[in-house]
């Protein structure tokens, strides 16, 4: 049997990092290349072949949307090339949800998709990098991978780009899924999916933005003064999220002001600053104009909204049907 091909491509991140000491705090990311970061991976004796490609080397802090153009056209190709079976994106964990649902929803979903990183660097003692690479390779190879969309494999786990989020600072088990967690268990030697692929040969659901447009996200605090919006709206906001409290809520003057925004054609979306929960319609949603982000947290809710924005639809409706989604 032909062992697959699989284009793994780099953009940095605490897994292509060093800190020059096994038990350093500090490290610098981003500072091993591709050809040598797959060199590292040659003692793994991974039953595929790779082709390299870097994009970028950054820490994720960094990411944009013109790295995210890159990674996007170079995925697209990978696709478009018979001699590649599936992808794999290394990339720093801060950012890695909102690349993850950003490629999730402006990809076709042909080839397997999945993102890895690491939470401690590669001089690190205890680092994770080739572990979780490792998993991430075996996951990619795996038929039953394609139909799932875009993937992040870390600390063991397969999580679809939806679910995913980063919720702790530190330590490997860094990442959860909210509402379904992990989908498969995998490690270097095996993996378990939970459950069959449910997405199929779906084309892209929104086309890759020439521009992303400006949608701030709103952090909720207690006394937080309406004027946080108007200065949005007064530096050309094309929409806003809120993180919210709880369920979506906020100060009363901030609804006011968010109401009266939305009323006036600028989309609001009610996400929640607590890291995990649904966040449903309000009763008074449909008269404020409000969208609620649903399973979407902040970030995750900016994105989507920028897409849709992007593509023309400003609705509400027709947005919050896009939330709604799975």
């Amino acid at each position: 049997m032909t062992a697959k091909r699989l284009l793994v491509l780099a953009t940095g991140g605490t897994i292509a990092g060093r800190a020059g000491s096994a038990t350093r705090r500090d490290y610098r990311p981003g500072q091993i290349g591709i050809e040598e970061f797959l060199a590292n991976a040659d003692y793994l004796e991974l039953d595929v072949e790779f082709d390299g490609q870097q994009l970028a080397a950054i820490g994720s802090e960094n990411m944009s949307p013109a790295i995210w153009r890159e990674i996007h056209a170079a995925i697209l190709a990978g696709f478009a090339d018979d001699d590649v079976d599936a992808i794999v994106l290394t990339h720093g964990t801060d950012t890695a949800e909102e690349t993850a649902i950003l490629l999730d929803l402006t990809l076709p979903n042909t080839k397997p998709v999945v993102i890895v990183g690491a939470m401690r660097p590669a001089d690190a003692v205890g680092s994770d990098g080739l572990r979780n690479f490792a998993n991430a390779v075996r996951v990619a190879a795996d038929d039953d991978a394609a139909g799932r969309g875009v993937l992040v494999v870390m600390s063991d786990r397969v999580l679809a780009a939806r679910d995913v989020r980063k919720s702790r600072t530190s330590g490997t088990d860094a990442f959860a899924g909210f509402p379904r967690d992990a989908i498969a268990h995998v490690t270097p030697s095996s993996l378990e999916w939970f459950g069959p692929p449910w997405r199929g040969e779906e084309q892209a659901r929104f086309a890759f933005p020439d521009e992303f447009p400006q949608v701030p996200v709103l952090y909720a605090y207690a006394g937080m003064p309406a004027d946080t919006v108007t200065q949005c709206l007064a530096a050309h906001a094309q929409g806003i999220v809120l993180a919210g409290f709880g369920e979506g809520n906020m100060p009363d003057d901030v609804r006011a002001t968010l109401a009266e925004a939305a009323k006036g054609g600028t989309p609001v979306v009610r996400s929640t600053r607590v890291d995990m929960g649904l966040v449903d319609r309000d009763p008074d949603d449909d008269r404020n104009h409000f969208i609620a982000a649903r399973a979407l947290g902040p970030a995750k809710a900016r994105i989507l909204l920028q897409l849709l924005l992007a593509s023309g639809i400003t609705d509400p409706a027709q947005i919050q049907a896009a939330f709604d989604r799975r």
